[in-house]
């Protein structure tokens, strides 16, 4: 796996010609092995661009169903893919927009018993779940593999973004030490989403996953990217370690 194919150098051509990117960086794209957790409004714009950028094995958890409020913003899924199980209706997509990456289904909830294994060899994780407990276990574990994982969050007319690396340090624990009161941060059943946010905050993810697979520009490390979609604004802001956090503290 160290050249690319003609048919390779013809898809991936406007990467090819990225300095940033390049024939290494699109070779490297091509040997990564990526988790991505949920095939819903952030996993579909996710597991879209990540396969078409030629992300060689993509992993696909996600134990739930299509539903026809899905598809305001999960665009990975139709309307002829209503009941059937996403995992299965994001492989139709992803094979048809590019056959040559290799897809592992895991149609299951992640938890605690099996979220190392479901991760393990992988070099990233992307989260697209929409729960505070999965992006806890998500980051638990991480940390004890060592590997990087994007994090991403939609509500309403708001998103977030940003990368913890591999040590943590900080780690989403850090930046986030505990869950919001009831009621201050509805699920999209609860409070509505915008479906176009899905795509701006999923796309996101996927760019600093792309970079931090080849190796280009500067990730979201130690710092949290804030989208409000209603009056067009972002925002970064620097996030700091805790030393006494429970995932990565020293102390």
């Amino acid at each position: 796996m160290s050249a690319l194919s003609n048919e390779e150098l013809e898809r991936y051509a406007r990467h090819i010609i990225l300095r940033e990117i390049g024939g290494p960086g699109q070779v490297r794209l091509r040997r990564a092995k990526v988790l991505v957790i949920g095939a819903g409004g952030l996993g579909s714009p996710v597991l879209m661009y990540l396969a078409a950028a030629g992300v060689g094995r993509l992993a696909i958890v996600d134990d739930d169903h299509v539903s026809l409020s899905n598809l305001q913003r999960q665009i990975i899924h139709h309307s002829g893919d209503v009941d059937q199980p996403k995992t299965e209706s994001a492989a139709r997509s992803l094979q048809n927009l590019n056959p040559g990456v290799e897809l592992t289904l895991h149609p299951t909830r992640i938890t605690a018993e099996n979220a190392e294994s479901l991760a393990a060899g992988c070099d990233l994780i992307l989260d697209g779940s929409d729960n505070f407990e999965t992006r806890r276990l998500v980051n638990r574990t991480a940390a004890a593999l060592g590997a990087p994982w994007v994090f991403g969050a939609i509500g309403q007319w708001e998103g977030q973004v940003a990368v913890f690396p591999p040590a943590g340090r900080p780690c989403y624990d850090c930046v986030f030490p505990t869950d919001p009161a009831p009621g201050l941060s509805p699920s999209c059943a609860e409070g509505g989403v915008l479906g176009a946010l899905a795509g701006v905050i999923g796309s996101l993810m996927a760019v600093e996953a792309l970079k931090l697979i080849a190796g280009s520009g500067e990730p979201l490390i130690g710092r949290l990217l804030l989208y409000d979609a209603l009056y067009a604004e972002t925002r970064v802001i620097a996030t700091r370690s805790r030393p006494d956090c429970p995932v990565c503290g020293r102390s």
